[in-house]
């Protein structure tokens, strides 16, 4: 009984984990728009889900970047892998289950991730 409340507490009503609706959360409190999260796991992918979002400057990158780690360091969480924070025009938070990268708008066009991972199946985000 102890595994089937600990797995009701790890998903939320949209599906997604607890600790990917935290990173949404933190990306969202420091004004992360165009949020995209795609689940990988039907896709073949290394990781269960991207989770994609732009800043509007470098700055902002950083920031939600930031956020993001600190949030859920809060749970005991941090990352396996950090890339790119020195440059910011596009970070990558490595949780293993989970990759969240924060773009400023040019890098997210150049690299079209969503584009990439096009046989990835997109998450309705309820907001």
């Amino acid at each position: 009984m102890a595994k089937t409340e600990k797995r009701r507490k790890t998903t939320t009503t949209t599906g997604l984990p607890k600790d990917i609706e935290r990173a949404i959360q933190a990306a969202e409190d420091k004004k992360a728009f165009d949020l995209t999260v795609l689940d990988l796991r039907k896709a073949g992918g290394f990781t269960d889900y991207f989770v994609i979002c732009s800043a509007t400057n470098v700055r902002q990158v950083r920031a939600i970047a930031d956020a993001v780690v600190d949030a859920l360091r809060e749970q005991g969480l941090k990352p396996a892998h950090v890339e790119g924070h020195d440059r910011s025009g596009w970070v990558l938070l490595d949780y293993f289950d989970f990759v969240v990268h924060v773009f400023a708008p040019e890098t997210r066009m150049f690299y079209g991730l969503e584009r990439l991972w096009g046989n990835a199946e997109p998450v309705e985000l309820v907001r």
